[in-house]
Formats: structure tokens, sequence, C-alpha cells
């Protein structure tokens, strides 16, 4: 997977510099407000523009890639705990059936009034 992530970027790195080396003006007039003109190269245009498209979403995927990473060990940490923690199961502890219906609520005397 490394490789086929390099070869794109080498591919994008010279299919930018082609563009660059193709067009590359004098200047180029650009307009940002009504008062505001830059005179800059295109290449310079593309890379800015790039720029502002790329590195905004790079850094959600870096931050949600580092959340997700921290959430991965809380859960493994509460998973070892969880599994290092003895219970009742495993102590071979079973209530039989006299202790269970002495501790039930229900008696006698309530199942003799009718209910509403």
């Amino acid at each position: 997977m490394q490789i086929l992530r390099t070869i794109l970027w080498v591919l994008l790195l010279v299919a930018l510099a082609i563009f660059a080396w193709a067009n590359w003006q004098p200047t180029v007039t650009v307009r940002i407000w009504e008062g505001l003109l830059v005179d800059t190269k295109i290449p310079a245009i593309v890379l800015f523009s790039f720029a502002i498209g790329f590195v905004p979403m790079w850094l959600y995927h870096r931050a949600s890639k580092w959340k997700m990473r921290r959430k991965i060990a809380s859960l493994e940490v509460a998973a070892r705990t969880a599994a290092e923690t003895p219970t009742a199961a495993r102590t071979g502890y079973e209530p039989d059936r006299t202790e269970s219906a002495a501790l039930s609520p229900a008696t006698t005397e309530d199942t003799d009034k009718p209910t509403l």
C-alpha cells in the first residue's frame, strides 16, 4: 500500500512540475478585492489553491485518527481490566432455591388479595 501512495505522490508532483513549466508566464494579475491586485505566476496560484484545499482536510484526518487511537487504547485498557477482575461466575457461587425464595418480596398473604 505504501508503494501505491508513493507512486501517486510522485505522479502528482511530476504533473505539477510539467504544468508549472508549460505555464510559466511573466505575471498574471489576480484581483483579490476591489482595490487589491496581485501580480503572480500561475503555478503559485495552483500551489496556493491546492494548499487551501488540502491542509484543512489533512489536519481533520490526523485529528480524527488521533482521536480514534485514543478511544481504542481506552477500550483496550478497559477490556484488559475487565478480564483481570474476578466475578461471581468465576468463584463458583450460585444461590440455592431456598435462599432466593426467602429473599423474594412476595408472600402468601399478598396472593390472597384480589388485584384491581
